[in-house]
């Protein structure tokens, strides 16, 4: 695509792609945030985009630009709306180490064996699998349960001091 044929797409479909992602998202500031991002990919491609496919192509990567800042949105936090005592205590305790081997040791003896061969000692699941006689699919499911527990049980202080 030649810089003339991007000025074309630019004036033929900004106004399409915005409309499009201002219905999905329904914030202006962050459809235009991410029109100009996706015209801005596109700029930089250009050279590897053939001019009839370049609609496609602006759709295609607007709305996964889109998926990329819903997705970044869902993991922060909205600290207005956070209860601060839920995250908090008035204990000062700082030795984590302790705090810590006592999750673990709370943890059943199978995810305890899981979590200690992988986090610890740096095996891949299919090295814990053949040292424990799980089949990989039990080894991950064996970890993931035991740092949800460690998760659980650490972030709520009040449990552990």
């Amino acid at each position: 695509m030649t810089p003339e044929e991007f000025n074309i797409c630019v004036d033929r479909f900004s106004d399409r792609v915005y409309r499009f992602i201002l219905k999905n998202i329904h914030d202006k500031d962050k459809a235009k945030d991410i029109i100009q991002d996706s015209f801005e990919k596109m700029w930089i491609n250009h050279a590897g985009i053939e001019f009839e496919k370049s609609r496609a192509y602006l759709f295609s990567t607007a709305y996964h630009t889109m998926i990329d800042l819903i997705r970044r949105e869902k993991k922060k936090a909205d600290f207005e709306n956070i209860n601060p005592e839920l995250y908090s205590h008035s204990e000062q305790y700082s030795d984590l180490n302790e705090i810590l081997h006592r999750a673990v040791s709370n943890l059943p003896e199978d995810q305890r064996a899981v979590i200690m061969l992988r986090d610890y000692e740096g095996y891949s699941y299919e090295e814990i699998g053949g040292i424990t006689g799980l089949n990989e699919s039990q080894v991950k499911v064996y970890i993931y349960r035991a740092r949800m527990f460690l998760k659980e049980y650490i972030g709520k202080m009040e449990m552990v001091v």
